[in-house]
């Protein structure tokens, strides 16, 4: 299919949306290039609840997540990834609620930094978070009235994890995914060394394809309502870029800078760091499979020749 981005999306700041039944949105106002209108936490249950995605460490939003919560206890705190759009306010969520929190893990990168290399990334990851409790892949975590399947997918982050709703009240087998970052109606996840890699990203990505969820829930923007045909045309984008890329070397670009001149030409110059981030990765990919060749290990600023 051709990839179409659905970017008609209402924040709604300040209030609680119902997008499925016993699960409500609340948006936080931290809208930007990479986080659209802001990061969605989710709350789900009737009674007792649990809380995915508690988001950045704004007061507002979480005097807005406690005010939709009203009472009612909550159980659990789910993260599923360490980003500081994501994680940060799970500290002060749990101090309010005495919540367990849960993740994949603490946030680490997807790679070893290479020498001379630093860490672009650096000021978007929450390294201060630790769960109480570190979630494996299939974990099922059961609450009062709903259960939750962890479904790791590394790419975006090492640590990226999305989560199934198993079971809502009386319903089995809801079909509803909280896909995180991972995948978005609005966009394409960013995948930036070394936080992320590539080939994880289109692993995790065939994996949710296999899945056939019938509802993903991400974390910033809204649905994506039909994901398998939505999730290919991600997969076909990809392989795209990819293309360009190594069609781009063919061509005689040899750094990343000239390629994302030629590649991004007609996108926002602020996200032109985070596409060289993302070029990276593919270059990483392609490099790994033979395809392109570079001194030592691939760089932001390496030299890049096609083989052969």
């Amino acid at each position: 299919m051709a990839l179409k981005f659905d970017t008609g999306f209402d924040p709604f700041y300040g209030q609680g949306v119902n997008v499925a039944p016993d699960v409500q949105r609340i948006t936080a106002r931290n809208p930007s290039p990479f986080t659209f209108h802001g990061t969605n936490s989710y709350i789900i249950g009737r009674d007792t609840l649990a809380v995915i995605d508690p988001g950045p460490d704004d007061e507002a939003h979480l005097r807005t997540l406690l005010g939709v919560i009203a009472d009612r206890p909550v159980s659990h705190i789910f993260v599923s990834h360490t980003h500081r759009d994501h994680s940060p306010l799970a500290a002060r969520l749990k101090e309010r609620t005495g919540a367990l929190v849960l993740a994949e893990g603490p946030h680490r990168p997807a790679r070893a930094l290479h020498i001379r290399e630093t860490n672009a990334l650096d000021a978007s990851a929450d390294t201060a978070f630790v769960p109480d409790v570190a979630l494996p892949d299939g974990e099922v975590v059961d609450g009062d009235g709903w259960s939750i399947r962890t479904v790791l997918t590394p790419g975006h982050t090492a640590n990226h994890a999305a989560f199934a709703l198993e079971r809502i009240g009386a319903l089995e087998g809801t079909g509803i995914l909280f896909s995180a970052d991972h995948v978005m109606a609005w966009a394409t996840s960013i995948v930036a060394p070394p936080d992320g890699a590539m080939a994880d990203y289109m692993a995790s990505l065939d994996r949710l394809i296999e899945r056939g969820d019938r509802l993903l829930l991400p974390g910033h923007g809204g649905p994506v309502t039909a994901p398998r045909a939505f999730m290919r045309g991600l997969k076909t984008h990809r392989k795209m870029r990819e293309r360009a890329i190594l069609e781009r070397v063919r061509e005689g670009d040899r750094t990343i800078v000239d390629m994302v001149k030629a590649i991004y030409r007609d996108t926002d110059p602020r996200l032109h760091a985070a596409a060289g981030l993302s070029v990276l990765a593919h270059l990483e990919d392609l490099t790994a499979r033979g395809l392109v060749v570079t001194d030592a290990a691939p760089a932001i600023d390496g030299i890049f020749t096609p083989a052969g």
